[in-house]
């Protein structure tokens, strides 16, 4: 079951993101509004909104603003006029790479705009919709922490009918991820949880069908600056590319 899980790039994108403390508070309270507005506002029948609250927990946003998120997206906030709306972008990177973009925004020609420079000035084009999404599938992701035992997690993944797994063991970091289908995600967790594993985290992500492998320094340099720049505008949410860094 094991899979490939191109986590060298999933480490450094979060490690961008979670360097930028007022975005990640953006982000995640634009996370909820729109899980909020999505579904009901509870987290005990939502579990879009309940992953949503434990991120911004995690973050240490206060309850204050939880609750206030909670509001606007169900519509009882009455001091903000401001309606987000999700927007998927979709567009290529210097080689050819497909790169994929969640968006939470209140101006959508804004974020339009700010995303095509972001493009245009490392090498890339923004494209139509449709124009790489196909190449990616989302599943539901849990990520855990520690030391892994494989054979009672191939057991929990065979029990859950988890796609696959791939274990995590790096210098600074040891763990596994789990892939599974969305409405999978809940049960994995569940038992995962059961089963005494450290669950770091949960979330819904688009995995890339295919891989292009880069290996061109002057290629890396423009990919990577790419995705910072989009990870630090405040409308986006998450940014995925189909491209593996080769050494």
């Amino acid at each position: 079951m094991a899979g490939h899980s191109k986590w060298a790039n999933i480490k450094r994108q979060k490690a961008v993101v979670d360097a930028k403390k007022g975005k990640t508070f953006t982000q995640l309270s634009r996370a909820i509004i729109v899980a909020a507005r999505n579904g009901i506002p509870d987290p005990e029948g939502n579990f879009q909104l309940r992953t949503a609250i434990e991120k911004a927990k995690a973050a240490s946003i206060p309850n204050d603003n939880i609750e206030r998120a909670i509001a606007k997206g169900a519509g009882t906030y009455t001091d903000d006029d401001n309606l987000l709306e999700e927007i998927r972008y979709e567009g290529y990177g210097i080689g050819g790479v497909a790169v994929l973009i969640e968006a939470l925004t209140d101006n959508r020609n804004r974020t339009a705009a700010d995303i095509r420079s972001a493009f245009t000035k490392n090498g890339g084009n923004l494209g139509e919709t449709g124009c790489v999404s196909w190449m990616f599938e989302q599943k539901g992701v849990v990520i855990i922490e520690g030391n892994i035992e494989e054979e009672k997690l191939l057991e929990v993944c065979l029990e859950t009918d988890a796609h696959s797994y791939e274990i995590i063991n790096e210098e600074d970091y040891q763990g596994a991820e789990i892939f599974t289908t969305i409405d999978g995600l809940e049960n994995l967790n569940q038992i995962l949880t059961n089963n005494y594993f450290c669950v770091k985290e949960i979330e819904l992500r688009w995995i890339p069908n295919n891989t292009i492998e880069i290996n061109d320094q002057d290629q890396i340099k423009y990919l990577l600056r790419l995705i910072d720049t989009l990870e630090s505008l405040d409308d986006v949410q998450n940014v995925t590319a189909n491209f593996e860094l080769v050494e």
